[in-house]
């Protein structure tokens, strides 16, 4: 088990090995990150032992199990529970009454989202959030990807549009234009993280921008046009 002494990294707890809980299992693993990993299948179990050494299996997810396996220890607990709404619930609550200082939980639906939030928990909508980065990848293929991070903020990564190639930061205005804030501009092996008006684009310039869904739509109209 893990202890609660000095450490350099954060440990994570993940509950439920779905699809969801295990690609988030094994990025946290793949970043070097300490977990502690339940779920009631063997064989999903079996299958992240070579992620953490911390992986049991759970017939039950009531308290004194929660606090045997030593999820009290972690810094951010993850229910990735989507199937049985109650015992998403029911250990969301255990979780945060544990003291736990960052609980987030799966939500596969509007009120399920709702009564974890009361709950004190981060909720995520893992399916309605691909979803969005899905329906903006085929609105324009230049699109290369595309995370939501509030309902206003958003962080796309776009090919430059072709009519914008030869123009300046100036000329195009995409902040005045369509509300886009440039964060970045990579080409090839080097990238520009302070960006002037009077830069030239050029092709394959590949832009780093923030803004709103609705900007991002008018760039695509505006690109596509």
């Amino acid at each position: 088990m893990f202890g609660k002494g000095k450490k350099e990294k954060l440990i994570y707890g993940i509950v439920g090995l779905g699809r969801f809980g295990y690609a988030l299992a094994t990025e946290l693993a793949q970043s070097g990150a300490d977990l502690i990993v339940l779920d009631r299948d063997e064989e999903k179990i079996a299958a992240v032992r070579d992620l953490t050494e911390n992986a049991f299996v759970v017939k039950r997810l009531d308290k004194k199990t929660l606090l045997d396996t030593g999820l009290k220890n972690c810094d951010v607990a993850v229910v990735c529970i989507g199937e049985h709404i109650d015992t998403s619930i029911l250990t969301t609550l255990n979780l945060v009454g544990m003291g736990i200082s960052t609980v987030v939980a799966k939500a596969t639906s509007i009120e399920h989202g709702e009564i974890l939030e009361k709950l004190g928990a981060e909720v995520v909508y893992p399916e309605h959030d691909m979803a969005v980065r899905l329906a903006h990848k085929l609105e324009t293929s230049r699109v290369l990807d595309f995370v939501q991070l509030s309902e206003k903020i958003n962080i796309s990564k776009l090919l430059i549009p072709d009519k914008a190639v030869g123009k300046t930061v100036l000329d195009v205005n995409l902040r005045s234009h369509f509300g886009l804030n440039i964060i970045a501009i990579e080409n090839g092996n080097s990238v520009i993280e302070t960006v002037d008006p009077d830069y030239t684009f050029r092709e394959k310039d590949i832009l780093y921008l923030s803004g709103s869904k609705e900007g991002f739509f008018k760039l695509s109209e505006w690109a596509s046009n």
